[in-house]
């Protein structure tokens, strides 16, 4: 299920920084209305099964360091395949009138449920924010976190994430439902991402693109939910049906 939430700033404009998907990570457990259900699910070492998309900003201007709203509106997708996760979202969204945005105190204009698409076996998807798939590769003697760039290795590692995540929600310990991703290569862009966790700063190689889906209609519909490859419950890899 997805929600798409409508902010504003009454007092005019918005100032986004290029990183934010920590900050929109943090609004996001912060929106849940169980606190200690919130907590938990931060803690968690696994799998978080929620992502959200970029910040759409309908008019915009770029600055030193990022963006501004110049309407002083923004909004963002957020998607989960756990309804007890989007329940504790739409109850502490209807308990809350506003978020602090860095410092800026925005108004929760509106909390839409979106409609899920009719899915198939075969399906085009477009990427809502960027997708990282890596791997481990030795490095100077030590096994290192590497990102991989779209190629039947990346292809594959979305392909394993993805029935692996499947697996562990629905609590299985194998499947016969098969997935193949691969891309037509109409739209890639490679973008260059910031993660900040704690006191540490991580760089990473993203990909907006486009992806084909074929294969069993339950992980495909997964995959729309929970996002695709790694590091969805930190902004990365929602996508949307390719129009």
């Amino acid at each position: 299920m997805r929600l798409k939430l409508y902010l504003t700033n009454e007092n005019g404009i918005i100032n986004v920084p290029f990183n934010y998907n920590h900050i929109l990570s943090s609004i996001i457990y912060g929106l849940m209305e169980d606190i200690d259900y919130a907590n938990k699910l931060h803690a968690k070492s696994t799998f978080k099964y929620f992502c959200f998309s970029r910040i759409n900003i309908s008019q915009r201007k770029m600055i030193d360091g990022g963006f501004i709203s110049k309407n002083g509106k923004i909004s963002f997708i957020i998607s989960s395949p756990d309804d007890r996760l989007i329940t504790e979202l739409v109850n502490g969204i209807i308990n809350q009138s506003e978020i602090n945005f860095i410092g800026q105190i925005l108004k929760i204009v509106k909390c839409e449920i979106i409609k899920q698409p009719k899915f198939s076996s075969k399906m085009e998807f477009i990427t809502l924010s960027p997708i990282i798939v890596t791997t481990k590769r030795e490095v100077d003697g030590k096994l290192r976190e590497w990102d991989l760039a779209p190629s039947e290795e990346f292809y594959r590692g979305i392909e394993n994430n993805l029935i692996k995540k499947y697996l562990k929600f629905n609590n299985l310990e194998s499947t016969d439902k098969t997935i193949n991703v691969y891309s037509n290569m109409k739209s890639v862009k490679r973008k260059r991402i910031t993660i900040n966790k704690g006191e540490n700063t991580t760089y990473h190689r993203a990909y907006n693109m486009d992806l084909v889906l074929d294969g069993d209609v339950d992980l495909i519909k997964f995959a729309y939910d929970c996002g695709i490859s790694s590091k969805n419950s930190q902004g990365f890899g929602l996508v949307d049906i390719y129009h």
